[in-house]
């Protein structure tokens, strides 16, 4: 089951080795989700075996990614659910079913990435493989994507792309939306140890019950490719300051 500090915050970050994992969840006090993603990996029994030891070492607490949003890796992540124990699986708007039906943790947590529309209180669910590229996007309000996404067994509505506080009004109705109709919120993109606490702060407020942040290459180190823990400890100390 996911961890939250105070039941309210989840902190979400990259791993690219099991020892960088070990030291992120030792460093957010186990209040985090660490990702790993399936683009990484040449096929499904590859990143099984992999995701299998990262989950192991965080007591489950691994987030199984696309990759940058990739909706090509919508069915590696669904499939990947059926052999990995993680409490979290990223997933396109249009997956999201397919993972649950796979998913072996009958607990899983599964998001649902729906994107920035241009229209406040409306979001694009077109975010599968084909449908991302239509040429008339799907456009509908926040409160009807968040039934379809409880319809389809999801547990959350992943806004991505935000660009930091790029679509701020946007994402205040989003947060509006979710606290109304009790969902989890995963803010996804440009987010940094600068506007972290913003984002955060204005998710909250607007009453979101639980929310989990992802934070992602402003905390990476560029030459090994590691996220920062130090950075991780930064990002602890606001949650602590917010919640």
């Amino acid at each position: 089951m996911i961890r939250y500090y105070k039941n309210k915050v989840c902190l979400n970050v990259l791993a690219t080795t099991v020892e960088n994992a070990k030291e992120i969840y030792e460093a957010a006090e186990g209040n985090v989700l660490v990702g790993v993603l399936s683009a990484n990996y040449p096929d499904v029994a590859s990143a099984v075996k992999s995701m299998n030891e990262f989950a192991e070492v965080l007591q489950g607490q691994l987030s199984v990614g696309l990759g940058g949003g990739n909706p090509n890796q919508w069915q590696a992540v669904g499939d990947i659910a059926r052999s990995v124990l993680a409490d979290h699986f990223n997933q396109v708007f249009t997956a999201v079913s397919y993972t649950r039906a796979n998913a072996i943790n009958p607990h899983a947590h599964i998001n649902a990435l729906v994107g920035p529309s241009g229209t406040v209180g409306m979001v694009k669910i077109s975010t599968g493989p084909l449908s991302s590229k239509s040429e008339q996007p799907a456009v509908i309000p926040v409160s009807t994507a968040i039934d379809m996404i409880k319809d389809m067994g999801g547990n959350s509505l992943k806004f991505f792309p935000m660009g930091g506080l790029k679509v701020k009004e946007e994402l205040e109705a989003v947060a509006a939306a979710c606290a109304k109709q009790n969902f989890i919120l995963e803010p996804t993109g440009g987010i940094d140890l600068n506007n972290f606490e913003e984002i955060v702060t204005l998710i909250l407020k607007a009453g979101v019950q639980q929310v989990i942040p992802h934070v992602y290459s402003s905390i990476i180190d560029k030459e090994s490719g590691l996220t920062k823990i130090e950075d991780v400890k930064t990002l602890m100390s606001i949650i602590k300051k917010i919640c």
